[in-house]
């Protein structure tokens, strides 16, 4: 009797505590979805950096690059703040030099890797 009466707590007990399991990972990866990045771009043969505003899904040219940001995402509110962007780069003479996520926060982990040129990621607005 005592036994079953355990197994019936221990069955409420878990039955309770799945939806705050699931609330609690459903707002973990909430995002706010911006409209344009902004990123800096340093030419490395001329030593300039400028930094230029790129609206989302729409592509732009910037000396022999064309950028395209598919997505730029901020952080919700009430967690650190860091940006997030999925950027294709396509460079004259070689196509497709990069293509990948990179966060303002970890510019290391996913950056760019060419010659002439290194970009990253300011903000998203």
């Amino acid at each position: 009797m005592l036994r079953v009466q355990k197994m019936k707590i221990t069955k409420l007990l878990f039955l309770l505590t799945v939806p705050f399991l699931f609330a609690s990972l459903s707002d973990a990866n909430a995002y706010i979805e911006k409209k344009t990045a902004v990123v800096r771009i340093m030419n490395k043969a001329a030593g300039k950096s400028q930094t230029i505003t790129i609206p989302v899904r729409k592509q732009t040219n910037f000396e022999k690059l064309t950028l395209t940001v598919r997505t730029c995402k901020q952080t919700d509110p009430f967690q650190p703040e860091d940006f997030f962007m999925f950027i294709e780069i396509l460079k004259k003479s070689e196509g497709r030099i990069f293509s990948n996520w990179m966060s303002r926060n970890e510019p290391g982990d996913n950056p760019l890797q060419n010659a002439d040129y290194d970009l990253w990621l300011v903000k998203c607005e």
